[in-house]
């Protein structure tokens, strides 16, 4: 054999590497229009459990990825109607599905087609509670269950030495969302006006009680878990009372006690309502592609590990048969004052998108 032969079968076979190389290379490198990028927008108390869950689904799945932004739920709503976002979303997570069916009612009246791709998926549960600081709920309700008439009572005498408590604590300071950006904030309105026997919103008595709330609540935080971080930093003396979600006022409640010295306690209203936070794949901007890909992250959300994972952050289940207590870091096994896996309390619907609108209405409407 020639020294050219050997040299033409040497660079031949040099070159059947660099291609096998290449074509290796191709098969694992991300192809572009192949990838995917999925903008979910969630209610802000999900904002640990979703970031948490966020490194697991990228690493299941490489080529999709996932970027999330949080906003107050009813915000939510509006800001993709309004198209106020200053991007796409792809996903939207309000924390009570009955804000879906407002925006979907509203995008039908506008668009006269569907907003979603499928139907919206339950992603996790929890319910509407007070929380009090410890001296002052064993004032404000001595019998350890919430009531509206005693916070009621206690907003109209403006003081805690009125009824009953020091008169270094000064002022009393209840603590809600702004019912026009956040739904907390529209099931507390709604479940105080309801507490006055009247499912009428439109009547001269909730109206008067609407005034009185927005007039003593001095700027009201756009979300739930704002306030609650915003509840816990100021402390008694600043902020006495609050509703907000069992699932951030569990996962919050070791923040109060390094805060304050003394944690908060959780009350269970009764009846209250149970908020089922679900997720929707929407159309606008969103092709087939894309869709397909939120798909997979909506499912992700609803397997038993994912699930797991809303118990530790104070979620209830949506999914499965799982046990509060057996979970990992579950904060029904934290002793926290006036947490309950299984409380005796009734649950009332989430409020349809049409009170939710005339929560809204009537709380710009009054002084």
């Amino acid at each position: 054999m020639t020294i050219t032969n050997q040299k033409s079968i040497k660079n031949r076979r040099i070159l059947s590497g660099i291609l096998t190389c290449a074509a290796l290379a191709l098969a694992y490198a991300p192809i572009p229009g192949l990838n995917q990028k999925i903008i979910v927008v969630s209610g802000t108390e999900f904002a640990e459990p979703l970031q948490q869950i966020e490194t697991q689904f990228e690493q299941k799945y490489p080529q999709i990825d996932l970027e999330l932004k949080f906003q107050g739920s009813q915000d939510i709503i509006n800001n993709y109607i309004d198209q106020k976002n200053d991007f796409n979303p792809t996903v939207l997570i309000p924390t009570n599905a009955a804000l879906l069916d407002e925006l979907n009612q509203r995008w039908q009246s506008q668009n006269n087609t569907q907003a979603f791709y499928q139907q919206p998926t339950a992603i996790a549960k929890t319910f509407l509670v007070g929380i009090a600081w410890p001296e002052r709920g064993k004032i404000l309700f001595p019998n350890g269950k919430f009531s509206w008439q005693q916070l009621e009572k206690a907003m109209a005498a403006g003081s805690w030495q009125k009824i009953g408590g020091k008169q270094q604590w000064g002022s009393f300071d209840f603590v809600t969302t702004d019912p026009t950006r956040s739904n907390s904030g529209q099931i507390t309105m709604n479940l105080w006006a309801k507490s006055k026997g009247n499912n009428n919103l439109n009547t001269p008595t909730v109206e008067s009680l609407f005034s009185k709330v927005k007039r003593s609540v001095y700027l009201p935080p756009r979300s739930t878990d704002i306030l609650l971080q915003e509840f816990i930093a100021r402390g008694p003396n600043d902020a006495d009372v609050a509703t907000v979600y069992e699932s951030i006022a569990l996962y919050r409640w070791q923040q109060s006690g390094a805060a304050q010295n003394k944690p908060y306690q959780v009350y269970y209203l009764n009846p209250t309502v149970e908020t089922v936070a679900t997720a929707a794949v929407v159309r606008r901007d969103v092709n087939g592609a894309t869709a397909n890909a939120a798909g997979k992250f909506v499912d992700f959300l609803t397997q038993p590990e994912q699930q797991k994972v809303f118990v530790q952050y104070g979620f209830r289940p949506s999914h499965g048969n799982i046990d509060l207590l057996s979970v990992a870091n579950s904060p029904w096994n934290q002793n926290i004052p006036g947490a309950q896996v299984n409380p005796q309390i009734s649950t009332l619907p989430a409020p349809q998108p049409s009170v939710l609108g005339e929560i809204q209405r009537l709380w710009q409407r009054v002084q």
